[in-house]
C-alpha cells in the first residue's frame, strides 16, 4: 500500500510538470524567437522548438512533458527556465516540480528596490533595518539605520558593504562591544552567503583587499569557518545614546532570493524612544 502511495504521488508531480511546461510554452510567441508563425495547430512553441532552445533532445522533453523518463536534472530544468523565459519566481515552480525543492540560489547584481520595499524599511523605525545583496553590499535602508551607520548615504556601492565596514571602518569597530566576536561570526557567516549564492568570483577582488589591508581578517578568512548567520541579541555602543540593546534578525525580501533584510529590533521601549528623539532631533 505505502509503495502504490508513492508512486501515485510521483506520477502526480510529473503530470505537474508536464502540465506547467506545456503552459509556459504555450504563452511564448514563436516569431519573437525566429521562428515561422504559419501552421500551427496550437499556441506558442512547439515541443522541439523548446528543446532546440534548451539545447536537449527533442524525445527528453516529450517525455518530461508525458510525465515520463524520471526526474530531470538541475542543468536541465536551469536550460529550460531560460529557453521559456521563466521569471525567478516561475523557476522555482519549475524546480519544486521537478526535484521536490528550490534552486540554489543565483547571484544577481543588485539593482533598484521597488518602493514597497522601501516602504516596508520606512515602516520599521525606530528599528534600524536595511537590504543586503548575497555579498552584503547594503542596497537600501531606513532612517534609523543612520543612528548605527550614519556614512551609509555618502558611501558608494562598493564600499558600503558590511564585512568591508566590520574590518575597515574605525566607527563600526568601536559600535560593538565584542568586535572580534562579531568579525569571527560575520566572517563565517559571509563565506556561506557567498558560496550558496555562487558568488565567489564576484567577491576575490574584495576578499583580496580586506586580506591585505586587515590581518584580522586575514586570519579569520583562512580559518575557513562557515556558520549561518544566526538571529543573535546585539549590545552596540552609541557615541551618544550609550548602550543600545537589540535583537538582530534576518527575513527574506519577497520575490528576490537575492537579496535579505536585516532588522535590530530594540529590546525595550527606552531604546526605541532614544533612537527616536535622536532621529527627530
Amino acid at each position: 500500500m505505502i509503495l502504490t502511495t508513492m508512486v501515485k504521488v510521483h506520477d502526480a508531480t510529473d503530470q505537474a510538470l508536464g502540465r506547467f511546461l506545456q503552459d509556459r510554452r504555450a504563452k511564448l510567441d514563436p516569431a519573437s524567437f525566429g521562428f515561422s508563425s504559419a501552421r500551427r495547430r496550437t499556441p506558442g512553441l512547439r515541443r522541439e522548438e523548446v528543446a532546440q532552445r534548451a539545447n536537449i533532445s527533442s524525445a527528453w522533453y516529450v517525455c518530461l512533458e508525458q510525465g515520463r523518463g524520471g526526474a530531470p536534472s538541475s542543468d536541465v530544468l536551469d536550460k529550460l527556465a531560460r529557453a521559456l523565459l521563466l521569471t525567478d519566481a516561475e523557476r522555482e515552480h519549475l524546480f519544486v516540480f521537478g526535484l521536490g525543492r528550490a534552486p540554489e540560489s543565483r547571484y544577481k547584481r543588485p539593482d533598484d528596490i521597488e518602493p514597497r520595499v522601501q516602504r516596508v524599511l520606512d515602516q520599521l523605525s525606530p528599528a534600524p533595518a536595511f537590504i543586503k545583496t548575497a555579498t552584503w553590499d547594503v542596497v537600501a535602508w531606513n532612517h534609523a539605520a543612520t543612528v548605527l551607520w550614519p556614512n551609509f548615504a555618502e558611501l558608494a556601492l562598493p564600499e558600503r558593504n558590511t564585512l568591508r565596514m566590520v574590518f575597515l571602518d574605525p566607527q563600526a569597530q568601536t559600535l560593538y562591544y565584542d568586535w572580534e566576536g562579531v568579525a569571527r561570526m560575520a566572517v563565517a557567516a559571509f563565506r556561506a552567503d557567498v558560496a550558496r549564492a555562487g558568488a565567489m568570483a564576484e567577491v576575490a577582488a574584495m576578499v583580496d583587499e580586506l586580506s591585505r589591508s586587515s590581518p584580522a581578517f586575514k586570519a579569520m578568512w583562512q580559518d575557513n569557518d562557515v556558520s549561518a548567520t544566526a538571529h543573535a541579541t546585539k549590545d552596540l555602543r552609541h557615541p551618544v545614546l550609550g548602550t543600545l540593546n537589540f535583537e538582530a534578525s534576518i527575513f527574506g525580501v519577497d520575490g528576490r532570493q537575492d537579496l535579505t533584510m536585516m532588522i535590530f529590533m530594540p529590546t525595550s521601549t527606552e531604546v526605541a524612544e532614544r533612537i527616536r528623539s535622536h532621529l527627530e532631533a
